[in-house]
């Protein structure tokens, strides 16, 4: 019974941590204006990245964490997505693929389409890790300009209104004013059940062609991306070009 006890008071104490936790840090959406500001800084943050330059990747390869592999051929929208013992190929448009468990061809069709769905679900998460700022102006997304109180950054709030895996998630980039560089993002997503939760953006890598990853966020957690390696050309990729698996797949 004392036991019994003491996992009450513990649970109902780690419960009330969360409860006085969320009262702190959750926030409202804040509001803001869309037109001629927003679309400025807009420009400001991409420029800064250089994000032309890493428009003109084709191949990058990363890892999350250390808890999952990927490769995205960015020229042809496919992706190879390693985690415990799979392997699974995918077109990320139709979201059809190859599957492998320990080396072997996955032909179950439920497996398959289970493992293609969690593929693509790995995919959409771990590339907005690695560079959400290409994406502020994707096909059913919103851009509002957010005046900061403090006079070193800018506010950016990006809605996704359409599109990817949860849409109408919303991110507010605190850009500096000096640089055009983005320090932190605030996030509303469905996935986390408070708004506002503040993550850093840092410890930046820039590619040969001078495009610049964040590759640390820090927050009540910390998110890392390691073995991170770009190419221009497939043709320039050291490995051979296992995506010709995904070549005879309609």
């Amino acid at each position: 019974m004392k036991v019994l006890k003491w996992i009450l008071i513990v649970l109902i104490s780690l419960g009330l941590i969360g409860f006085i936790t969320y009262l702190i840090i959750d926030e409202n959406l804040p509001k803001g204006e869309k037109g001629q500001q927003a679309e400025q800084l807009t420009d400001k943050m991409l420029n800064a990245v250089n994000d032309s330059a890493w428009q003109e990747i084709d191949v990058v390869k990363w890892s999350l964490g250390g808890m999952r592999n990927l490769v995205w051929d960015k020229d042809r929208h496919w992706a190879k997505v390693s985690w415990e013992n799979y392997d699974v190929f995918i077109k990320l448009d139709s979201k059809t693929g190859v599957a492998f468990a320990k080396d072997k061809q996955v032909e179950r069709d439920e497996v398959l389409t289970k493992l293609l769905n969690d593929a693509y679900e790995i995919w959409a998460n771990d590339s907005f890790w690695l560079n959400p700022i290409s994406k502020v102006r994707d096909a059913g997304t919103e851009r509002k300009y957010v005046a900061q109180k403090d006079e070193k950054t800018e506010g950016l709030l990006v809605t996704y209104k359409s599109g990817g895996v949860t849409p109408g998630d919303s991110y507010l980039w605190l850009i500096n004013k000096k640089t055009g560089m983005p320090e932190f993002v605030k996030m509303w997503v469905q996935i986390l059940p408070i708004g506002g939760l503040k993550f850093s953006w840092e410890n930046w890598h820039t590619t040969a062609g001078g495009a610049k990853i964040a590759k640390t966020h820090e927050s009540i957690f910390t998110i890392n991306i390691s073995e991170l390696k770009t190419w221009r050309t497939i043709a320039e990729f050291p490995e051979k070009d296992e995506f010709k698996v995904l070549e005879t797949v309609e």
